[in-house]
């Protein structure tokens, strides 16, 4: 027995060790941590559950029968942050360089599985230098088998990447189907080809980071959702994270306790819309003042920055927050910001999170490129989200809802469950000089005349009464009392049911 002991402490010694203290020192001196210390920031203290740690490949092609690493590059178990239970695994890039075999992939589809048994997050902290090329196809199959985890698992269960070192190839796709991704500056990167390919097919000369790294997903792809600066600030705030999302398809968000008044008036957001229509505002202002103690978690920030979305609180309950940003494009929707908030829409309504929309939106951005690009259907994809949402829909018009994106912009058309409007609300099929220009086209040649049926246009429908008075606005509210109806109507929501016609899926137009 004493023997079995020894043995299975010197075991447990080299497993821990992954690939030896040189690669370790080697990781460290490239500024990131082993796969070993991220689960314990990760995770709170002490409940790491460990599997498989013996577990190792079987490839015997290219002298891989003389090279046996305990645990075969890669960390699985459970364990919780903040008490909530968490799977977790975790590349070692010290072990083959974190390369994905098939024994490694069975151990990522073990944690995926037992996820979706209980009901619990998965969070994969990558950083692989792709497939093992000695095991050729068996590597393939394996990355195939997480990718159909990944898919089984949307929807269901939230999944959280976190890219912590290189990810190429097909390593990618797993990342690009789960429901966030965030990347670490100067020491993680991802694209489906590298550089030197690139250089190869199309004769372009790019560094990695110009091809794929954090800034470049974060700001030009949309790939990721949040870019940090060193290995510690991405896992602590994963951590503040998962306080917003539930546990599973299954559960409602995670209350925590608000000490921040729901009745709570802020009187400096009467002044808030500037009286000229033309001049632009932070939307952000609004938001950080409407949600529990300003605490706001935006995603994607530097991306398609016309319109934000992010995580808060209203007494204490988590919601989905989209807004139209008026200082970027005069928070005109196009195809980037359509997309952007479309799949944060469908994310909240997959997990049972109420969705709090802040519109003005002076319609869809024209041009070549946008029609070119594919507005319409890129458009649809936010229309479509808010359509099949059945989670408590909260809509405040601040200024501008015209045309089609008065529509898009969680209208009461789609079942908004309570819209409001700000006294300075405008709703209208188009600005009033567009507007009159067009149905007084006979007129153009008279500014005067023009000027005044242009004022005329304004006292008639730049206001919030006529749609009012159709039922399509529930109440003209003042913004210093924003916070006390939105929570209001939260609470009389929580127990909204609303179920879509059976179907196997939709078909949203991608």
């Amino acid at each position: 027995m004493h023997e079995i002991i020894r043995q299975l402490d010197e075991k447990r010694a080299l497993a821990r060790l992954g690939g030896g203290q040189k690669r370790i020192e080697a990781q460290h001196k490239k500024g990131k941590l082993t796969a070993r210390e991220r689960i314990e920031l990760l995770l709170d203290e002490d409940s790491f559950e460990e599997w498989d740690m013996f577990k190792e490949h079987r490839c015997t092609e290219f002298g891989m029968e003389a090279e046996h690493v305990p645990g075969d590059g890669v960390v699985i178990g459970y364990g919780t942050v903040n008490g909530r239970l968490v799977f977790v695994y975790s590349q070692d890039f010290t072990v083959f360089g974190g390369s994905l075999s098939e024994t490694h992939a069975q151990k990522i589809c073990k944690v995926m599985d037992h996820a979706l048994k209980v009901g619990a997050p998965v969070i994969g902290l990558n950083d692989s230098g792709g497939a093992r090329i000695q095991e050729g196809v068996d590597s393939l199959g394996g990355y195939a088998d997480v990718f159909q985890r990944n898919v089984l698992a949307s929807g269901v269960v939230p999944q959280i990447s976190l890219i912590m070192g290189p990810c190429a190839g097909g390593a990618v796709y797993s990342p690009a189907m789960t429901d966030f991704i965030f990347m670490v500056k100067d020491s993680s990167y991802m694209f489906v080809t590298g550089p030197e390919v690139v250089k190869t097919v199309t004769h372009e000369e790019v560094t990695a980071e110009e091809l794929g790294g954090a800034i470049t997903h974060n700001t030009k792809s949309g790939v990721a959702d949040l870019s940090f600066e060193n290995d510690v600030e991405a896992l602590m705030m994963t951590r503040r994270f998962i306080g917003f999302i539930p546990a599973s398809n299954r559960e409602k968000p995670p209350v925590m306790p608000s000490y921040d008044p729901a009745d709570r008036v802020e009187m400096s957001l009467d002044t808030l819309v500037p009286d000229n229509p033309n001049q632009p505002y932070d939307m952000h202002e609004l938001i950080v003042k409407m949600v529990d103690d300003g605490d706001f978690f935006e995603l994607q920030p530097d991306y398609a920055r016309n319109i934000i979305i992010g995580f808060g609180r209203m007494e204490g309950s988590p919601v989905g927050i989209v807004a139209n940003q008026p200082l970027v494009l005069a928070g005109c929707l196009d195809i980037k910001s359509s997309i952007k908030a479309a799949r944060f829409v469908r994310f909240c309504d997959a997990f049972n999170i109420p969705v709090v929309t802040l519109v003005d939106v002076p319609g869809f951005m024209p041009g070549t490129s946008q029609e070119y690009g594919g507005i319409i259907k890129h458009g649809a994809k936010l229309l479509y989200a808010y359509a099949e949402a059945t989670v408590p829909k909260v809509t405040i018009i601040t200024r501008k809802a015209y045309g089609g994106a008065y529509d898009v912009m969680s209208s009461k058309h789609l079942r908004g469950d309570v819209n409001f409007a700000w006294p300075s609300a405008e709703i209208a099929v188009m600005g009033p000089k567009g507007a009159v220009e067009i149905i007084f086209r006979e007129e153009k040649n008279d500014p005067e005349k023009l000027a005044q049926r242009e004022a005329e246009y304004k006292e008639r429908f730049a206001n919030p009464f006529v749609a009012a008075h159709r039922g399509f606005i529930d109440d003209v509210i003042m913004p210093h009392n924003t916070r006390k109806r939105v929570c209001r109507s939260l609470a009389m929501l929580r127990d909204k049911e609303l179920e879509n016609p059976w179907r196997k899926h939709g078909n949203i137009p991608l």
